[in-house]
């Protein structure tokens, strides 16, 4: 987190033979999500030396979960993507041991999930894969770029399990359904509501506007290790804490994550926000500063699309000004000594992102240098164009050619 005061022991890299980074790309979690808060590590190494109940542990979770949701139960699980597949698996068989332990067989049960088009987006995994591992079947409602009320009253149907919500900057940002319709409708139809929030900032927005069940990421704003943190009603929750004794057992999280989330939760209370968000404004004015001094780049500093205390510095570059690409510069960046990882979901329409959400001491200037030595040197020599399909491909292609 840019709340951070650790100084990063560069050494760490080369004693372990990995590849230093320095990410401004946001909590991705193909580089580790964030920087795990202090307190959180002290709660892990805490917990790591002794036995537990992992009901009284979870029970314990439950409360502090409570607190900050506005819910009226809550859980850990391994992380955001098993909250949406442990929550469907709930709506479909409720408390009944005997169903969970059929799953994903899932014959004469309610099965469809219905989802608008827009919010079928690929998290790393996809979302609808997350829908199908419960045994359930995705229902997808509206097209891409626009949604009506209509298209979710007749997508609903008396095998309807569950609506689910995906908030964010991976779904269609316009032309979608707010939640607040989305909510409305599925109710009335007696129709469960699951978000997805994995990445937002606000605990309890969802809940207090009529969610069912909400589930959030404890390794992305939060700080905490790996898990993912559901809430809600409390039988809904209690129906998908017990599919630990079916699909969610291969879902699994360990005492120390469980742990780990909940100190994550408790210093989430008295984090100065204010502070940190001070701290990533002047990072971004730094690198605007530097970015905007170049002709044929421009530099704004926008808001989170999902409407987070956050913004982020967004460069856009005209390669007929330039001579040099946003993909080219975003490629040259990662090539540093040390590398910057910058936000290229859109790198395509010529533009890429700074955040500055996971800066530790020193981070800021050392991107600020690097962004500025490479376009320095775009300016004597065009940067080499980068292959935008075998980009688009990138993601799989690192998991072809792992060994």
């Amino acid at each position: 987190m840019s709340s951070n005061t650790n100084n990063i022991d560069w050494s760490f890299y080369k004693k372990n033979g990995f590849t230093p980074l320095v990410n401004v790309s946001g909590t991705m979690t193909s580089i580790g999500a964030s920087i795990m808060i202090d307190d959180a590590q002290s709660a892990m190494r805490l917990i790591s030396p002794y036995f537990i109940k992992m009901h009284e542990l979870q029970s314990s979770a439950s409360k502090v979960i409570s607190e900050l949701t506005g819910s009226e139960a809550g859980f850990i699980t391994a992380s955001a993507g098993a909250g949406i597949t442990l929550s469907i698996a709930a709506a479909m068989t409720g408390k009944n041991p005997g169903l969970i332990e059929k799953l994903p067989y899932s014959d004469g049960l309610k099965t469809e999930v219905v989802v608008q088009s827009g919010h079928l987006c690929n998290y790393g995994g996809s979302v609808d894969q997350a829908i199908r591992l419960s045994g359930a079947k995705t229902i997808s409602f509206g097209q891409s770029t626009q949604v009506q009320d209509h298209q979710l009253y007749d997508a609903i149907n008396e095998n309807t399990v569950a609506g689910l919500y995906v908030v964010s900057h991976h779904v269609v940002e316009y032309g979608q359904m707010s939640f607040d319709s989305f909510c409305k409708v599925c109710h009335e139809k007696g129709v469960v509501v699951i978000v997805d929030a994995a990445s937002e900032y606000d605990l309890k927005t969802f809940i207090n506007k009529g969610a069912d069940i909400v589930i959030y990421s404890s390794h992305k704003f939060l700080g905490g290790p790996t898990a993912g943190i559901v809430a809600g009603s409390s039988d809904l929750i209690q129906a998908s804490y017990m599919q630990n004794i079916g699909i969610g057992r291969v879902m699994k999280v360990g005492k120390e994550s469980i742990f780990g989330a909940i100190a994550a939760l408790h210093a989430w209370k008295v984090r100065d926000h204010d502070a940190i968000r001070n701290s990533e404004t002047n990072a971004l004015k730094l690198w605007q500063k530097i970015a905007s001094s170049f002709e044929g780049v421009q530099a704004d500093i926008v808001d989170d699309s999902t409407h987070n205390p956050l913004s982020r510095l967004k460069i856009s570059i005209n390669k007929e000004l330039f001579n040099s690409s946003a993909a080219s510069v975003a490629r040259a960046l990662s090539q540093c000594e040390i590398p910057i990882i910058v936000r290229d979901h859109e790198i395509e329409l010529g533009y890429f992102y700074l955040d500055p959400c996971n800066l530790a001491n020193g981070h800021a200037e050392i991107v600020s240098s690097s962004l500025q030595n490479v376009l320095k040197s775009a300016l004597k020599k065009p940067l080499s164009e980068v292959d935008l399909d075998k980009h688009r491909n990138s993601s799989i292609q690192g998991y072809i050619d792992w060994k």
